[in-house]
Parts: structure tokens; sequence; C-alpha cells
């Protein structure tokens, strides 16, 4: 069935009459707004009531807003200046006033006229512009406005009860002006088909979308908004979980060979020399896994774990089991770095046990073997001849692993180390290796909240590691106001140097490498003095390890790792920092996940305020990962009230990663966390929040997994079909890519 032609109708050229081409030439470049149904689905971000004001006390500093106040007073003064030296100059101040607060308005020029002429005192307008601060007081420069003037034949109660919706809006296309074309299109909602099934509609009680539509965009009543925003709400949640349903539905009906491993083989004999007991959630989740793997369609498991909670013993544990069956098994890391690290720590927990075909081998020994981008033709040869005979039993690699050429001899099982960095299509590429489709375990270090992990995971099942293995110790965890008290950062680096003292090592964390050329357009645009205090460039870690050892840290091996480096270097650091040659190692973030050094003990983040929450709890993770406790520093120059600050401030209260997670999700827009998974102008989440929403979203993909269940192929429910080819249209795909 097609979409409703009247919805799908572009803004551009056939509503030539409609709306404007220039507002439609905004609205596609700036708003992302392509049809008549996605300006329908672009709703309020609030309502003003023109009986009360907005709050002009709250007033976000740089930011487009849009305001309804009171003009108070109104001067027009002259003054002389380069362009009118006769002191013919005109300027108009404006103070409105909504009771809250006093807000200044300022016209210049030949811009003073109209505004002088309608806005006297006692008018009542919406403003919108820029909020700037000038003589230490909140003022707009040359605001857009509207004056609410009412119909004349409109009675003073309904004027003052009216509730004006106040639209996501840009500098160029102000709220009311989208307000005003969204109503020219509203009479179109009429003709919006509802995906939602009547029974499922009818029995949660929900408006149908058409009156959903009415309500969202002209509401008589704040109850009109809220069964507006429930309805949507529903909608958001419901076809996204039916496409996940989809693939899950799909994903079960392939076929896969069930892979059970040995009763006295490669993991018996792995499990009999591991110098440690699993804690009782490893065992709990090898389970969980061995299970899946015993059945005849592929796994499609997300093993969630706190840093160090132990995921990469689960997920070996799976993998000899693989092996243990006939089976060759994967594992993806998102970097060389990585790859290489993952390497070294499954060989030396396998020891003998991965000496395959070589002298003093075990007789149930296989070959591990590496392969990334970086390596020589040769060592890469004879590598990928070990896959295809089947010599190699398990094979750890970068994104290498999914070109052409690389040939599996029987692929029996994926291991995907740090999720977000691979999109569904990589899979894909991988899963196209195995004779039937192998099975699946997507490992992930930054722990996600339920609903997220149903809202971007939503294809897989999920474990959860969140008890942390005997001999982890503690992490202590301090901000340091670098600004308000530099003695406090100079006692960090004397922490550093006792650390080494007592035979410890150090990590430096920077946000920059420092060798960046650079962009001679960002440099030309001219900056305000508040911008340059405020956006100094971030630290560099090039900067800091030549100011270190000159200075705090002199006389200690000082060494830097970064992105840019040449593999073989990188892998040079890292393998001298793991002896203990280097003491301290000043890094960007490429040591955020896998880097395994016991004896580093402390960490200081410079310019913390610099990264996400997950990625401060991320990084922190490498420090305590033997048996001396460890340090953390969140060094910051953000004023003691910021967010930024009191975001620091949560990490270093908590080292529960659930709990960060959603401290993470409050603070940050919701795209951010989900990222790609919402791309595309129909798919991200207008009305859900997926933290405030966990009812509607457990409940949605509850009543999703039913309908898929009995009609996969939504033939009864073309409405269905037709909104979901609409959030999964060309590009759109992406949607459901967590890359």
């Amino acid at each position: 069935m097609d979409l409703v032609p009247a919805l799908e109708e572009p803004l551009r050229q056939p509503l030539k009459s409609v709306l404007g081409p220039a507002t439609a030439k905004v609205m596609a470049e700036h708003l992302g707004l392509l049809t008549v149904g996605d300006l329908l689905h672009h709703y309020p971000r609030r309502y003003e009531e023109r009986g009360q004001l907005t709050h002009l006390a709250d007033l976000p500093m740089d930011e487009h807003v849009t305001v309804v106040a009171q003009v108070a007073d109104a001067r027009l003064h002259t003054f002389a200046s380069a362009k009118a030296p006769r002191g013919k100059g005109q300027r108009l101040e404006v103070t409105i006033t909504d009771g809250s607060g006093r807000l200044q308005l300022v016209f210049f020029g030949a811009g003073v006229h109209k505004p002088h002429k309608e806005l006297l005192p006692g008018t009542r307008a919406m403003f919108a512009g820029k909020v700037s601060v000038f003589n230490r007081r909140l003022q707009l420069a040359h605001p857009a406005y509207e004056l609410l003037r009412g119909d004349p034949e409109e009675s003073v109660e309904t004027w003052a009860g009216a509730l004006i919706p106040i639209y996501p809006a840009t500098a160029k296309l102000e709220s009311w002006k989208i307000g005003k074309a969204i109503q020219t299109v509203l009479p179109t909602a009429q003709e919006a088909v509802d995906p939602l099934p009547d029974t499922l509609r009818e029995g949660r009680g929900l408006v149908p979308l058409p009156e959903a539509l009415l309500k969202i965009h002209r509401p008589h009543t704040k109850a009109d908004i809220e069964d507006a925003r429930s309805r949507l709400k529903w909608d958001e949640a419901f076809v996204l979980q039916v496409a996940l349903a989809r693939r899950r539905h799909a994903d079960a009906q392939l076929p896969a060979v069930p892979r059970k491993p040995a009763s006295d083989g490669l993991l018996t004999a792995f499990d009999a020399r591991l110098p440690f007991t699993l804690t009782d959630g490893q065992q709990r989740v090898s389970r969980e896994i061995f299970d899946d793997l015993a059945t005849d369609h592929p796994m499609h498991r997300l093993l969630q774990g706190e840093v160090g909670s132990g995921k990469t013993m689960v997920a070996l544990r799976a993998m000899l089991a693989v092996v243990d069956a006939g089976g060759q098994a994967a594992m993806l890391a998102p970097t060389e770095v990585l790859a290489q690290q993952h390497h070294r720590s499954v060989v030396e927990m396998m020891g003998e046990l991965a000496e395959g075909g070589m002298l003093g081998g075990s007789e149930q020994a296989t070959k591990v073997v590496l392969l990334t981008g970086s390596m020589g033709a040769a060592a890469r040869r004879h590598a990928l001849l070990d896959l295809t005979t089947g010599e190699a039993g398990i094979v750890i690699g970068t994104h290498a692993l999914i070109e052409d050429k690389v040939q599996f001899h029987d692929l029996g099982l994926v291991v995907v180390d740090e999720q977000h960095r691979f999109g569904v299509e990589q899979r894909d590429a991988l899963r196209g290796k195995g004779k039937q489709p192998p099975h699946l375990l997507v490992m992930t270090a930054t722990p996600i909240p339920r609903t997220v992990a149903m809202t971007v995971f939503g294809d897989l099942e999920t474990s959860v590691l969140d008890q942390l293995p005997a001999g982890r110790s503690p992490i202590a965890s301090h901000v340091v106001p670098a600004a308000d008290k530099p003695h406090f950062l100079s006692r960090a680096w004397e922490r550093v140097r006792e650390e080494v003292e007592n035979g410890h090592q150090a990590y430096v964390v920077c946000p920059r490498i420092g060798d960046e050329e650079d962009d001679p357009k960002k440099s030309a645009k001219k900056k305000s003095p508040e911008d340059e205090a405020e956006k100094r460039p971030p630290l560099a870690v090039l900067d800091v390890a030549d100011q270190l050892t000159r200075g705090p840290l002199q006389g200690l091996k000082v060494e830097v790792l970064h992105g840019r480096m040449h593999p073989d270097d990188k892998d040079a650091v890292m393998r001298r920092f793991a002896a203990g040659e280097t003491h301290v190692l000043v890094a960007t973030t490429v040591i955020e996940v896998g880097v395994n050094v016991p004896n580093a003990t402390a960490m200081v983040i410079m310019d913390a305020d610099r990264f996400g929450v997950s990625q401060l709890h991320q990084l922190r993770g490498r420090v305590g990962r033997g048996s001396a406790p460890g340090l953390c520093l969140l060094v910051t120059e953000m004023p003691e009230a910021s967010p930024a600050r009191q975001r620091l401030g949560a990490v270093a209260s908590t080292l529960d990663g659930f709990e960060l997670s959603r401290i993470d999700l409050e603070q940050r827009r919701e795209g951010d966390v989900l990222g790609q998974a919402q791309s595309g102008a129909r798919t991200s989440l207008k009305v859900l929040a997926v933290i405030e929403d966990e009812e509607i979203i457990a409940e949605a993909r509850e009543e999703a997994t039913a309908v898929v269940a009995s009609d996969p192929e939504l033939t009864h429910l073309p409405a269905l079909r037709t909104a979901l080819d609409a959030l999964l249209d060309e590009e759109r795909e992406q949607y459901l890519e967590k890359g």
C-alpha cells in the first residue's frame, strides 16, 4: 500500500501556493522537514498560556529563545557613530517584563521605525532571538516579534486561556512562522493513516492519530496535550519495537549449527588451569550462552558488564566451547590496539592450549591468530591460510576480518567487542562468512539502562554481569578543580610520583593529540572574548607530556600513546608499559577499552569535563585492576556551579555504571546516547523519552512481539506496514544500525 499522497506531498514544489519556496527551503535544510507528514510530526516543544508569561529569569545564554512578554517601556535614543557622525544614529531600547524578570530589547538604525510604532507600553507579543549580555544585563538584539492581538470577536476569556504552541525553531525560522505553516497543512491530518491496530488502540484508550495531531498542534486544554502526547509516544515506541521484533523474528528463522562443547575437550582443559573460580555471575551468563549455542538457530546476545567484570573471560569460554564442537570463533575489536591487547591476553590465559600444531602445545590445543589491516603481507598470508584450513580455531582482529579475501573453514561464533562501534552491516558481512549463520555475542562495557537496551539493542537478548571478580580493588575518584584551587593540581602530580615510588604506574589522559594542523577556516572566524575564554583548545597529549617531563614528573619515564601513531609503535609503547618499563603513559582515549595493566593504579584525566559520563567511567576502569587500590583524578577548570562540575561530581560519587548511564542519559539529549540509531528526520524520538517512558517501551515491546508472532509480514495491518516503511525507507535503514 502506498503512503497517503496528501501527507507525502513534498513541502517544496507542489505546495508553492501553501508554503513559500523560501520557507520550504529553510524547513528542509535546517529542520529536516521535507513532506507535509514531516511537518505534522514536528511537535511543539512547550506551550505558552496567553494568561501567563514565560520566566525571563531563567533564560539560557547564547541560545535562541522564544518568550511571551509585555512591553514595560520603550525609549528612542540618538547617538553619534562612524556611520552617523552628526548624532543621527538611532537606538530603540524596549524593556519587556513577565513578572519574574525583565529583558532589554535593542533595535538600531533603520530597524527602529516599525518596532517604535508597534511596541508600545502594555503591548503583548512573542519575541524570538539570541540571548546575549550587554553591560551585565540580558538582552535580545533585533529580535523577531509577533504581536498577540487576538481576533476582535475572540472573547477575553478564550484569549487569556488559549495555549500558544512554541516549536523547536532556528534563527532562520521563528516558532510562530512554523506554527503558521503547520496551521496551513493541519486539515490534511484527517488523512493520516493510523499505524496502531484498532484492538491495541481501543484497549489502551488512546485517541486516533488524526485527533492526536490536531490536539498536539491546536490544543484547547492541557488535557488535549496530554491525550495527544500519550498517543504519539505509543506510536514511536510501538513502530520501533515492531521493527526490532521483525528483526528478531527473521533471525530466529535462520538455521545455525548447534555447538555443544565436548565433555573433556578444550574448555574443560582451560577451566582446569584457571588460577581462580569464576564468579556466580560469570557462571550464570556462561550457562545462558551455552544454552543458546546448543540451539539450531543463531544466538544473538548482548553481554553487558561493568568495567572489569570479566566479560572477556566469559567470551573466551564461549569461543572455546565452539572450537570444541569443531567450529571456529572470531573476535572483532574496534581498534588495532585493542585487537592486539585481546590477542595477547587470550594467548596468556590459554598458555599451551593456544599452541595447536606446535611443539609443546597441548593435544587439545588450537591456534589463536591475529588479523589486522596493518600486518605485513607474509604474516597476513599465513593467518589467512590458518583460517581457511581450520588450523586456527580462534581469530582476533579488527574490521579487516570482514574483507572479502578472508575465508573461514567453519565459522561458528562471532564475538563483537564494544558494539556501539559496529553496525548491523558489519555484523551481517561477518555472518555471511559462515556456511550457516554463525552465533553472535556482542560485548559492551558501557552499561546501558534497560529501556535503552530495549530501544537500541532490541534485536538482541541481554545478559548482565554486575559483580566484580574477587581481587579487583576499589577505585577512589576525586574532582580536582584546577582553576579554583591550583594547589590541588600540584598535589595530583605528587600523588602520581608517590604511586610510582611504591612500584606502580599511572595514566594521564588528554582529549586531544596535539599535532593537528589548525583549520584555516576555523581560525578565520571571529570569536567573542567570552568564546575565547570559554573555548580554549582542549589539552593535548604531546603538550602535556612535554610539560610533565620538564616539570612535576621530571626524572620519571614518561611515554605517549595516541591513535595516529604507527601500529607497531603503539604496540611497542603498550608492551613497555605492560612490562613496567614506563612509569607514566600520557594517552588519548585509545586506552578507553580493553587495556589491561594490573600494575597501573593511578589515572589523571585532564579537561575531564570534555568527556561524557560513560566515557569517564570507562577510562577509570583501566586502574585498580590488580590487588592495589585505584585512584582516579578528574581535573577541570569549570566553575563549581556549572553543570559540567555536577556531572564530574556524579562520576566521582559512584562506581555503579548503570546509575551513571542513567545520569548520563538524563543530562544529555537522548539523540546523543542513541547515536546513529536515531539518525534520519522521521526516526528520531520526538515525544518518547527512553528513561521516563520505561513502562510504555516495555509494554510496546510485548505488544510488538505478539503482533509479529501472529503476522510476521503484517499482511493484515497495512497501515502499520506503511508506518514501518516510512521509518525504514532509503538510508533510514541506518535506524537499526548501531554503528
